[in-house]
């Protein structure tokens, strides 16, 4: 009898170990390169090289928090500039793309609380500022956009530390879609592993791009890593596809208009733009 009294016992005590196990979540292995590569064959100076580049067909756009500087693709030259002191009126621009005549550059008031975002317009002949749209206060502060279904997305994104709101962490990051006009359409979450890795030290996602083969491509904040992902199949989560080592320690970066393939990065400590070109081999 005793025994049939320690039974219930001993299946209650068992009990949160099963839940235990059973709660755990599923861990993978990251995705390796999947025969991308990044091959890197050049560095040019540039003193805004900071946050991000972008690239036109001739020119290189080094973009700091409130300072741009316009680089000759073939030889480095300085050849335009743009700043204003800091808050006067421009705190964080993070990433740049040239579309149709106009510079595009995403910005915020990072590590300011309210975040708040805009996107600042400059005639690529002069980096004259040209215009700004705001999104006024914003949930999450916008490091990067791009074109899309002929449209616009935007990252916006959440600091675990620096910048960081309570109770909103870097999980809170999201890829949301634009019409031309700025009016949302829809978005996306990023893949939970990823977001864990990249937010280990409270940052998030600095840089993306569509590139090769009408991926996703996007960077962290300071890991030598471009991440390839995917469209989902259904649901809200963008896949993870492939993880390429790159010389950049995260940050934005542009592609080339002109050179199918052609990577361009910065280096924060060597005030540099790298030039190089990333490839996937074919299958066999």
């Amino acid at each position: 009898m005793k025994s049939l009294f320690k039974l219930p016992l001993l299946l209650a005590l068992a009990a949160p170990l099963f839940a235990a196990e059973e709660a755990a979540p599923a861990t993978r292995p990251a995705p390796g390169d999947d025969g991308w590569k990044f091959v890197e064959t050049r560095r040019l100076p540039a003193a805004e090289a900071h946050q991000g580049v972008a690239a036109d067909e001739d020119f290189i756009y080094a973009i700091g928090d409130h300072a741009i500087g316009k680089y000759r693709k073939t030889t480095g030259e300085r050849v335009a500039g743009w700043e204003c002191p800091k808050g006067e009126p421009l705190v964080h621009m993070n990433a740049g793309i040239v579309y149709r005549g106009v510079l595009y550059c995403a910005h915020s008031n990072f590590p300011g609380v309210p975040m708040m975002s805009s996107v600042e317009q400059f005639e690529p002949a002069t980096l004259r500022h040209i215009g700004s749209h705001s999104f006024g206060r914003t949930d999450g502060s916008l490091t990067w956009i791009d074109r899309y279904q002929d449209g616009w997305v935007a990252c916006f994104v959440h600091y675990g530390r620096t910048g960081g709101e309570p109770g909103h962490g870097p999980e809170w990051a999201r890829l949301v879609q634009f019409d031309n006009e700025w009016r949302q359409l829809g978005g996306w979450t990023f893949p939970a592993d990823l977001v864990a890795k990249l937010g280990v030290n409270g940052f998030s996602f600095s840089g993306g791009a569509f590139g090769p083969g009408g991926n996703l491509f996007v960077t962290g904040h300071d890991d030598p890593l471009l991440f390839v992902l995917g469209m989902p199949d259904g649901g809200p989560a963008l896949r993870w596809l492939a993880t390429i080592p790159i010389a950049a320690n995260g940050q934005a970066f542009g592609w080339d208009p002109r050179e199918p393939g052609g990577f361009y990065s910065i280096s924060r400590k060597g005030s540099e733009v790298i030039v190089g070109r990333v490839t996937r081999a074919s299958a066999n």
